[in-house]
């Protein structure tokens, strides 16, 4: 099991990150667009920095849904290879079977 302290910074920074993914997206937008001035495109990075760091998108780690372990973390299923084994041994997990031979 991962640190709960670890965990909530987690959800912490994903919360972050819904509540400025407008305003971050019309701020990269005005920043990329060629029509702007100079000063305007420039003032619109000025502002982008401005936004607290973990409002970016690629500071949210991927984490087991049930463990909340951060690595070996399968995307499709939400969650880390230790608790896809443990699940899938116990066959909670519709149509994974245990491979043998």
């Amino acid at each position: 099991m991962a640190k709960k302290s670890a965990v909530e910074k987690n959800k912490r920074r994903e919360r972050l990150v819904k509540k400025y993914a407008a305003k971050r997206a019309a701020l990269k937008a005005a920043a990329k667009d060629e029509n702007l001035t100079l000063e305007e495109r420039f003032a619109a990075r000025l502002k982008l920095a401005e936004l607290p760091r973990n409002s970016a998108p690629n500071r949210v780690r991927n984490r087991c849904e049930v463990t909340g372990r951060p690595r070996g973390f399968y995307r499709k299923l939400k969650m880390s290879r230790v608790a896809l084994r443990e699940l899938g041994s116990l066959g909670k997990i519709p149509g994974l079977v245990k491979s043998s031979w």
